[in-house]
C-alpha cells in the first residue's frame, strides 16, 4: 500500500489517495491511519482490501466533470463554424462582424464613465534618438497607472502610437523593454504600461511593499475570482485600463492619431486582443502566443488567468478568433509558436476563420498569421516580421529589421519613489470592490419567499428539472469504517456526462436498489470527500446516531470526492490546475460551478423521492454548505437544515482584504441580488441549524 505525505495526491487504480491536504478530515501529516472496519456478510468484495492500511479517498470519476466541458465546448464549436459557414457575401461578413461586436458586449457588460486622466511625468530619461518618460496617470479615479512612454528624437513628428502590453512579467512593463525599444527606434511613439497585479501595480502588497498574493498570476486569480461577487471582472479591468492606456497615448502632441496600434506577447497578447474587440481607434494590431480555440484550451486542460475568461464568451457562442473578427477589415497580424502551451492547431483554426473573414470582406490583404518554430514567447524573428507589418501601414520605411536593445536599469524605469503605487495612497481593485460590496448591501431590498426563490434560480442559471435522474448500482463495499456497517452505492447522472455519487448507510447489507422508506432521510453534502468525511468525523457519526428511525445518504457533488479532476491540487483550492480551470469554464458558460452544484444537489433530492422519503433533513459542511443551502431553500423536500462551517456572507468575502474561499464556491453577480444571510433568515422556518460559521478567512481547519 502506498503512504501519503502532505501536499501530495497520487493516483492508482483510479482511486485518490489523500494526506492532512483535506482541511480538518485528514489524518496528520505523514501518518496513516487504519480506519474502524466491522465483519463483512459474505465473500470480502475486491474492494474491502482498500479499506485497510492507509486513508483512501474513493475517486472512481475524476474525468466527469472534464468530459463534460469538452462536449460542451465542443457544441459550441460546431455552432460557431457552422454559423461562419454559412458566410457568402460581404453583406453576410459585416452582419457577422457586427454581431460579434454586439455579443462581445454582453459579456463585458456597461464600461464605467471617462474621468481626468490626470496624468503626470515623474522621470525623463534621454537617450541617443529617443527619451523615455516614467509617467502615472489615472484609469479610474484614484487607481493608478505607471508607464513608461518612449519618443523618438531628432526626427519630425508626430508619430504613429503604440501600446505595448506586457505579459506575465512580475516585474511588469520591464518585460517590455525589447518590444518598446524597438518600435520607438523604428519610430513610433510606445507606451509600455503594468498591468494590474504587476510591476508597481499589485493590489495586495504587505508593508514591505511586496505582493501578499504571488506576482502576476498569483495576484490575478485572487483578484479575478472574487471580483464577479459585486458583478465585477478582471477582463473588463484590463481592457479599460487598455481603452485609458490609448487616451493617454491620443492626448500626447507627439502623436499621430491616425496611425493607432498594439502587440503584445502571452498575457500582452490577451490584453491586445481584448482591445481589438473593442475600440474601433486601433488601425493595426499584432497579438502574439495567445489567441487559439477554447476547444484546445479545455481538450488539454490548460487552466487560464481570470483575465482570459470574460463572463459567459462561450455562452455567447464566441471563440478567441472573435476578438479578431470585431476588428475585421482593419489590419492585423496574429503570431503564434509550434512549441507553445496556446496550441498551434487552435492558432491554425483561429487563423483559417478569419483568412476566409477578411476575404469575403475584400480584405484578404489585411489578415496575415505566422507560426513560429520556437516556444512561446515573442520571437525576434517575429518581431521583425511585426515591425515590416505595422510600418506597411504607417508608411515608415527604413531597416525593418530589430536595433540593437540597450537594457534599462529596472531603477530609472519606475514611476513611484518606492516602486508600488500603493505606497503613493493608489485605490486598489480591492477597495473598490470593498466599497462598491458596502453601496449594495445598504440598498438591495431584503428578499424572501418566492421573490428569493426567483432570484436564486436567476443568479446561479439553474436549468429546468424534470422526473427523477437515472441511476446506476455501484458495487460497494461493506467495510470502509462508516457510521453504519453497511452502504450502497448509488451513481446519478444530473446532467448529461456528470456523475454524481450518493452512499446510502445501513446496518444490513444493501445489493440493489435504495429500500422505499422511511418517510425521512438524513442527506450529508461533503466539504471536500463525503467517503472520507464519513469515516473520519465524528461529528458525523453523531449526526446519523441522532435520527436512528431515518435513513442516512451522503453525497459528493461534480468535482467533490469521487468526482475530484484527476490533476487537481486539493491542498490549494485557490491556485489548483483542473479545479481553477473547470470554475473558469463555468464562468464563460455563465453557469457557475456553485450553480452547477446546487443543480446536482437539487436532482438527489428529486431521486430520494423516488423511494418515499418525502421528508429531508439536509446536513452540510464547509463546502458543500454553500449549494447545500441553495437547494435547502429551493426544494419543498428539505424540512430541516444542519449547516457546519457555512460561509458567513458574500459581502464578508468582498469587503474582507485577504479571504479563503474557492472559485466554485463563489457565485457572479450574487451581491447585486441577495446574499447568504437572506437564504439562512428563509431557512428559519426549515429548523435552521447553524455550527460554526465560517468567515472569509475559510473553513476552520
Amino acid at each position: 500500500m502506498i503512504h501519503v505525505t502532505r501536499r501530495r495526491m497520487i493516483h492508482q487504480s483510479g482511486l485518490a489517495l489523500f494526506g492532512a491536504t483535506l482541511p480538518s478530515i485528514a489524518t496528520a501529516a505523514g501518518r496513516a491511519e487504519r480506519p474502524p472496519t466491522a465483519e463483512a456478510e459474505g465473500d470480502e468484495s475486491p474492494a474491502d482490501a482498500i479499506s485497510s492500511g492507509p486513508l483512501v479517498a474513493l475517486n472512481r470519476s475524476p474525468r466527469s466533470v472534464q468530459e463534460y466541458y469538452v462536449r460542451r465546448v465542443r457544441e459550441v464549436m460546431r455552432e460557431g463554424d457552422a454559423r461562419r459557414g454559412a458566410l457568402r457575401t460581404k453583406a453576410d461578413a459585416e452582419r457577422y462582424v457586427a454581431d460579434v461586436r454586439e455579443r462581445l458586449r454582453r459579456c463585458f457588460g456597461p464600461m464605467p464613465g471617462k474621468t481626468p486622466l490626470k496624468a503626470r511625468v515623474t522621470g525623463t530619461h534621454r537617450r541617443d534618438g529617443y527619451q523615455i518618460e516614467n509617467v502615472i496617470y489615472e484609469s479610474r479615479p484614484g487607481f493608478l497607472v505607471t508607464a513608461n512612454l518612449h519618443i523618438p528624437t531628432g526626427r519630425p513628428g508626430p508619430f504613429p502610437g503604440v501600446l505595448v502590453p506586457v505579459g506575465h512579467f512580475g516585474s511588469g512593463k520591464l518585460g517590455s523593454q525589447t518590444l518598446a525599444q524597438g518600435m520607438v527606434k523604428q519610430g513610433y511613439v510606445a507606451l509600455a504600461f503594468d498591468p494590474i497585479g504587476q510591476g508597481e501595480r499589485y493590489q495586495y502588497v504587505g508593508s514591505d511593499l511586496q505582493p501578499a498574493h504571488g506576482r502576476g498570476t498569483g495576484e490575478h486569480i485572487y483578484s479575478g475570482v472574487r471580483m464577479p461577487l459585486v458583478g465585477e471582472t478582471l477582463p473588463a479591468w484590463f481592457l479599460w485600463d487598455c481603452i485609458r492606456s490609448l487616451d493617454y497615448l491620443i492626448e500626447r502632441p507627439e502623436v499621430d492619431a491616425r496611425h493607432l496600434g498594439i502587440t503584445g506577447s502571452s498575457g500582452g497578447g490577451n490584453q491586445t486582443k481584448l482591445l481589438c474587440g473593442f475600440d474601433e481607434r486601433l488601425t493595426m494590431a499584432a497579438p502574439s502566443c495567445n489567441v487559439t480555440s477554447l476547444r484546445r484550451i479545455v481538450e488539454n486542460e490548460r487552466p487560464l488567468d481570470p483575465e482570459n475568461l470574460p463572463w459567459g464568451l462561450l455562452a455567447q457562442g464566441l471563440d478567441h478568433s472573435d476578438f479578431i473578427a470585431a476588428m475585421a477589415p482593419r489590419p492585423v497580424m496574429l503570431f503564434g509558436q509550434e512549441n507553445d502551451f496556446f496550441d498551434a492547431r487552435g492558432f491554425e483554426e483561429a487563423s483559417a476563420r478569419l483568412r476566409s473573414l477578411y476575404r469575403l470582406l475584400g480584405a484578404e490583404q489585411n489578415f496575415a498569421a505566422i507560426l513560429g518554430t520556437g516556444s512561446h514567447g515573442f520571437s525576434k524573428p517575429n518581431r521583425e516580421a511585426m515591425y515590416a507589418w505595422f510600418n506597411r501601414w504607417t508608411g515608415i520605411s527604413g531597416n525593418n529589421g530589430e536595433p540593437e536593445i540597450t537594457r534599462e536599469k529596472p531603477e530609472d524605469l519606475l514611476c513611484t519613489p518606492h516602486g508600488q503605487v500603493a505606497d503613493i495612497q493608489s485605490t486598489s481593485e480591492f477597495s473598490h470592490g470593498r466599497d462598491l460590496s458596502k453601496k449594495l448591501r445598504a440598498s438591495r431590498p431584503q428578499l424572501t419567499g418566492a421573490a428569493l426563490v426567483e432570484k436564486i434560480i436567476a443568479t446561479l442559471k439553474l436549468p429546468a428539472r424534470e422526473g427523477v435522474p437515472e441511476y446506476r448500482i455501484m458495487t460497494g463495499t461493506s467495510s470502509r469504517g462508516f457510521p453504519k456497517k453497511n452502504h450502497g452505492e448509488y451513481l446519478l447522472e444530473t446532467e448529461p456526462d456528470i456523475q454524481v455519487f450518493v452512499y446510502r448507510l445501513s446496518d444490513g447489507r444493501l445489493l440493489s436498489r435504495p429500500p422505499r422508506g422511511p418517510r425521512r432521510a438524513v442527506l450529508y453534502v461533503s466539504h471536500r470527500s463525503a467517503d472520507v468525511e464519513l469515516r473520519t468525523d465524528p461529528w458525523l457519526k453523531q449526526m446519523c446516531d441522532a435520527e436512528p428511525e431515518a435513513a442516512f445518504y451522503a453525497c459528493d457533488l461534480r468535482g467533490m470526492g469521487e468526482s475530484q479532476p484527476g490533476l487537481s491540487t486539493p491542498d490549494n483550492p485557490l491556485k489548483s490546475r483542473v479545479d481553477n480551470m473547470h470554475a473558469g469554464f463555468g464562468v464563460l458558460f455563465d453557469y457557475p460551478t456553485a450553480g452547477q452544484r446546487t443543480h446536482d444537489l437539487l436532482r438527489v433530492l428529486d431521486w430520494l423521492g423516488g423511494f418515499d422519503h418525502e421528508e429531508v433533513h439536509l446536513v452540510a459542511r464547509g463546502w458543500g454548505a454553500v449549494p447545500g443551502t441553495f437547494a435547502a431553500v429551493l426544494h419543498d423536500r428539505v424540512v430541516q437544515v444542519t449547516l457546519k462551517h457555512a460561509l458567513t456572507s458574500y459581502a464578508d468575502v468582498a469587503e474582507t482584504r485577504d479571504y479563503d474561499w474557492p472559485w466554485a464556491a463563489l457565485v457572479p453577480g450574487v451581491l447585486k441580488s441577495f446574499d447568504l444571510p437572506d437564504c439562512y433568515r428563509e431557512l428559519k422556518r426549515k429548523q435552521l441549524r447553524q455550527i460554526e460559521p465560517a468567515s472569509a478567512a475559510g473553513v476552520p481547519a
